[in-house]
């Protein structure tokens, strides 16, 4: 159902408030052809009315011509800032960029939160943002996570459908989303609340089995029959299955590029408010499918690109699979039992 201005703008006030805005800074809102037009009203009244500086910065689209969906995770690469050093010099002038326009996974994007400026990204639907409002326990649980996450070097996934899977882990720093950026030069995502970090480079190795009711995205579809995935020295060498497993395969040999399937980021959801169940009940078009990135007790693995932590690898074809029913450990620790979240109390 719709939400009002009047509750945006309670929202946005709200998450400005935890990302430590204050009177005097700028804002720089960064905006695009597919920009909620109610997001970006109530994102310019909240932070004005709080004594920000605010600044619109609108951009051009790119990659359309090269993408096979509207997506906006769906080919990665230049962006609109891409060789536009005015453009690129106001936001790193900012103190907080609102980005509502997508910078994943660009150099730009790294370059920007290096010179201290904060991110947040913002692009679900009004009520989505909503109903996920962050909250400070939801970076405890991330934290906490995160903890973990750094206590071991190798992370272990199984499941019923078959998925056996090791995944070395230290090499890139660890990624956590809880929704604000309360610290200079950290990006973050609002909905978000996942704890994630890239596998070693190479040391990938085993069988996910990527099963019926588990998450494709940019493709925002339920897999219907297993995918059987090979895993091997950090790449899959192998994609086995029926229909589901033939377009996923399609899809990814369409980027012509080998580094498309590479390990990248790997983790689980946190999110209580995430819902497995949310995306048949959006069009495709209307959402870029955070409740299945986030919801509480996935194994969210991914391939393609892994720049945004400091490594090589900057392929245009990233794909997010959120699956239930796994249980990950990390070292001999268990943080997910067949799709519930175990919570341990660290020192």
């Amino acid at each position: 159902m719709p939400v009002s201005d009047a509750q945006m703008v309670s929202a946005w006030t709200h998450v400005l408030g935890l990302s430590r805005l204050e009177a005097g800074q700028s804002v720089t809102i960064l905006t695009g052809p597919t920009t909620n037009e109610q997001t970006l009203r109530t994102a310019l009244i909240a932070a004005a009315g709080m004594g920000a500086v605010v600044n619109r910065l609108d951009m051009l689209p790119r990659n359309g011509e090269k993408a096979l969906s509207r997506d906006l995770l769906a080919y990665l690469g230049d962006t609109p800032l891409t060789g536009n050093m005015p453009a690129l010099a106001m936001l790193k002038e900012s103190d907080l960029v609102l980005d509502l326009m997508t910078l994943l996974f660009s150099n730009e994007q790294v370059e920007i939160l290096e010179s201290g400026t904060k991110i947040l990204l913002a692009v679900e639907p009004p009520e989505i943002l909503l109903r996920m409002l962050p909250q400070p326990s939801d970076r405890d649980l991330v934290e906490n996570a995160s903890a973990i996450l750094t206590s071991a070097d190798i992370m272990r996934v199984t499941s019923k459908a078959g998925t056996d899977v090791t995944f070395g882990i230290g090499e890139f720093p660890v990624t956590k989303e809880w929704g604000f950026v309360d610290e200079p030069g950290r990006w973050d995502h609002w909905p978000s609340g996942f704890c994630a970090t890239f596998a070693n480079e190479g040391s990938s190795n085993g069988t996910i089995v990527i099963d019926a009711g588990d998450i494709l995205l940019p493709q925002k579809c339920y897999v219907n029959s297993p995918i059987h995935l090979t895993v091997k020295d950090g790449f899959i060498i192998e994609i086995a299955g029926g229909i589901d497993a033939a377009m996923l395969r399609e899809y990814m040999d369409s980027f012509e590029d080998p580094e498309v399937y590479a390990i990248s980021h790997i983790g689980w959801g946190t999110q209580t408010k995430a819902h497995w169940s949310t995306l048949g009940l959006y069009d495709r078009e209307a959402t870029i499918g955070m409740d299945a990135r986030a919801f509480s007790g996935n194994f969210l693995f991914s391939t393609g690109p892994n720049n945004e932590a400091g490594g090589s690898r900057t392929t245009a074809c990233h794909i997010d699979i959120p699956m239930r029913n796994c249980t990950v450990r990390i070292g001999d620790l268990t943080v997910v039992e067949e799709g519930k979240v175990i919570l341990h109390k660290l020192p």
